[in-house]
Order: C-alpha cells, then structure tokens, then sequence
C-alpha cells in the first residue's frame, strides 16, 4: 500500500534472500524503529526480478521484421531449475511477453507462436506447448502465467490451437500426442457439471442457463485482492458500493479473461466499481470451448474411437446452438456476452463478437452484418478498435490489440470479406511500423483512433517487447506480403 514500486507486481516477483519467516521476523522488529524504512528493508532482503532487456539497444535501421527475429533471442527464458519466489519452474525455454511480463502469460503465448512459426523457430513452439502441457499435467490446468499468485485462475483457453499449429509442424499424430492434456484441460473448465442444480446455477467456470444448458464463465478460485495489484485492488474496493469478496472475485474473473478490464465487464459503462464479471457469459470462452470440444472429438476420431468422437461432437454442437440463442443479440446485430443474473443480452458492442466468425460458427448473413459494422463502427485509422466506447481501462476505445486484430481478420476472411480482412491488417501492420521507426519498440497495445499518439489506460504503462504484438506483425506481414 505504500507503493514501494511504482508498479506493484515487482514485489511479488522479487525473490527473497532469506527464508521469508526470518525475513518477516526482522520486519515486526525493526518496523517499531524510529525513522524506520520500509524500501531500504525490502532492498536489503529482497532481489529485484529481471527488467527485460535493460541493456537492449533498438537499431531502427533494421527493419521490423529483422528486429523481432533478433528479439526472440531477448525474450528468451531457460528451464527454471530451482523455485525461486513466485516463479513456478518450467523444464522448457520459453519466451514472456516483455516489459513487467518476465514469466510465460497462456493466450499471448498462442499469438506469439504465429509468429514464431513465421521466424522457422518450430523448436521452440513444440518446448512452449510441452510446458504448458506440463503445467496441466503438475497443477491441472494452465495458469494466467507461471507465477504462484496466479494459481486461482488461467486464461483463454487456446491450448487447443497451440496443439493445432503443432499438428501443422509435424503432422496429425500430435493431435492424439496431446489428447490426454487436451481432455484434462476440457474437465478444468467443465468442473463442477455433475454437480450444478436449478436452486444453485453457479459453480466454479459454469452457469446453468435458463433452458438447461450447461456455458461457461470466467471464475477464479480466490476471492482476495490479487498480489500483482494489490494496492490497485483495495482501492477500487473502498470506492465500491458491493462486498468485498463479491468484487474482488470479479476482479480476479476479468482477469482470467485476458481483458483486464474493460466496460464489456461493468454494469455501468462509465463506473469500474460496477464490475460483475463472473454473472456473464461471454461470448469468446465459449466459442474457444466449443472449438476445444470438436478439437478432443478430432483425436478420438484419429484414434478410432468413434464413440467417444461422437460424445464430443454433441456437446460442441449443444454449445454452438447456446451460444447461437444467447449471444446473437438481434437488436445489436452482433454476438454479445450474456448477463445470466437479469437473464438479458449485453448491449455493448465489442471485438469479442469475432469469434464465432474465426471458429466458423456464424451463418454467412450473420457474418456478412457483423463484418458490416466492423468496417462503418469499429475500423479506424490504425485497425480495429477494441470496443466503441473510451472509459479509460485498457480494452477499450481508442485501444487496439494483435491478438483481436488477428482473430478479427481470420474471421472476415473466413466468410469472404477479403477486402476488409485486408484492410484491417494493412492498417495495424503500417501502425506497429510507424511506432516502431518512431520509437523502435513494439508495443502491447496501441492507439489505433490517433495513431500519433500512445495507447493508454489500465493499471499499468504501456509495455514494449511485446510477445503477441511480435507474432501478429510478422503472421499478417507473411499473409500480405509485406516485409
């Protein structure tokens, strides 16, 4: 609370140099000291975590696809032998994000794979995906990020893509390679099923909706202020009119989601304090397990196990027939998330409403309206924006990420609209460029409204590295032939 960093994740990364019961034994004594002080204490008996690439010098003269081959070898991390800290080990290299991020983060990890893919750096996909496998097969399931603060919660889950690229590189058989983890991941999320009733229609990732069907939410499994954001948190919570607990499940719950935060998770646009997002349904993770399900029914299949292929098949096709009747939002004419506490569609309009195009689950009429409002709405100069309202927080207006802009064109290009697929990934690849000359970093996010200016809002400053932004640029370079 005393903000001995400026950003409160780096002492949660930091790593003891004592055994922490002495280190806290030293504290209670020496804190009744006058003139004690509380950074000098915390300097002397903890190590700082590593800045990434504190010594790494830019050469703008290098195109930007020359910077990111170079840069993959910056955000490199090797196998973790020892616990150290919050890190949880991995027996793999890895690569993080960059800026703060020094530790592997779940969905950036996908994005940032296209685009190791594009660098021939197939080795290095395949380690990625084992440790993540690892981490499923050692915790049962894959956390936010290998950090012990992040044990509540994971992400969205695109392991199931990950396997996909692998079965790219190095044929079908990867697919039932990855099938035993691909199943305990599905269970992870589908924890609880057996368990769920009419008098009690929450349980951990699940909500039982109004017509019997089983979808899924975001839910952490902790209900306390996160130690990443702790100050941040506590904050928010004192200016909050809902319980304690209640908010900060919220909190946590957005984000698990990877949208941290956005209006898209308030019952008020303009008021963070409305957040509730565990009482939504959101369109994104329920497309994601849709395509998780016919994923595990694809290996079955491969296996020869007709049977079970068919059990999965039917639960994808439940999902997309729910997802079909409580997230197409026929006034808005765009896939929304659903409120499952009023029992009503939200009405807020954002870049989560591709997904059911980049899985194929849109009818071609719904695709051909939602890619309509895309182009007169949600396009701007720099890409697509996150969502059409500015309230301040990261995933929205004038925001743009890679990770949206990829699925957004895929999406489009899916059912035929080439042309905007196209547009859309010129303008975010001429962005990322222009950043890049001007500043020689890739960024996180970016201002894609005034591409002259910095993409702001959230907890934290902008970042540079950056993982997923690294990926994306190189994968649409490759599409549209753009070096």
């Amino acid at each position: 609370m005393q903000q001995v960093f400026e950003d409160g994740k780096t002492f949660v990364d930091c790593t003891a140099k004592q055994s922490t019961e002495l280190i806290l034994a030293q504290y209670n004594e020496e804190k009744l000291n006058p003139g004690f002080d509380l950074r000098s204490f915390v300097l002397e008996h903890f190590e700082l975590p590593h800045v990434f690439a504190a010594d790494y010098h830019t050469d703008t003269q290098e195109s930007v696809a020359e910077h990111i081959h170079a840069l993959w070898q910056v955000l490199t991390r090797e196998p973790d032998t020892v616990k150290r800290g919050s890190l949880i080990p991995l027996p793999n290299p890895y690569i993080v994000p960059g800026g703060r991020f020094g530790e592997v983060y779940y969905w950036d990890s996908y994005f940032t794979m296209l685009g190791l893919k594009e660098s021939g750096m197939v080795e290095m996909i395949e380690n990625m995906v084992n440790n993540f496998t690892h981490l499923i097969d050692t915790i049962g399931f894959i956390p936010n990020g290998n950090r012990t603060y992040y044990l509540g919660r994971s992400q969205p889950p695109f392991y199931a893509l990950m396997v996909e690229l692998m079965m790219e590189i190095k044929g079908e058989a990867a697919l039932t390679d990855y099938l035993p983890a691909l199943e305990k991941e599905y269970q992870f999320w589908m924890l609880g099923a057996d368990d769920i009733a009419a008098e009690h229609r929450f349980e951990k990732h699940l909500v039982l909706m109004e017509e019997g069907e089983l979808m899924n939410r975001y839910c952490d499994a902790y209900h306390t202020a996160r130690p990443e954001s702790y100050r941040e948190d506590v904050e928010l919570m004192h200016a909050a009119k809902q319980p304690t607990e209640a908010l900060y499940a919220h909190l946590r719950a957005g984000a698990e989601s990877g949208w941290d935060y956005s209006c898209r998770w308030f019952k008020d646009d303009n008021d963070f304090a409305t957040i509730h997002t565990t009482e939504i349904v959101p369109v994104d993770l329920n497309c994601l397990l849709f395509h998780l399900e016919e994923t595990i029914a694809k290996a079955y299949k491969l296996k020869g196990d007709e049977k079970t292929a068919q059990k999965y098949l039917d639960l994808a096709a439940q999902r997309k027939q729910a997802i079909h009747h409580y997230c197409w939002n026929e006034s808005q004419q765009f896939f929304t998330d659903y409120d499952s506490v009023s029992h009503s569609q939200k009405q807020i309009k954002t870049l989560a409403g591709v997904t059911p195009l980049f899985f194929r689950m849109a009818t071609q009429e719904q695709a051909d309206v939602v890619a309509a409002i895309l182009e007169r709405e949600f396009l701007k100069d720099g890409g697509l924006t996150t969502t059409l309202k500015t309230t301040g927080q990261q995933w929205d207006a004038p925001n743009g990420w890679a990770p949206l802009q990829w699925m957004s064109v895929i999406g489009l290009e899916n059912y035929g609209h080439t042309e905007l697929a196209a547009t859309v990934a010129k303008r975010w690849i001429q962005l990322n460029t222009d950043v890049y000359q001007r500043t020689g970093k890739l960024m996180e996010k970016y201002n894609v409204v005034d591409t002259h200016l910095e993409a702001g809002g959230g907890e934290y400053a902008g970042q540079d590295g950056f993982g997923w932004t690294n990926g994306v640029l190189l994968a649409l370079m490759k599409k549209y032939d753009n070096s």
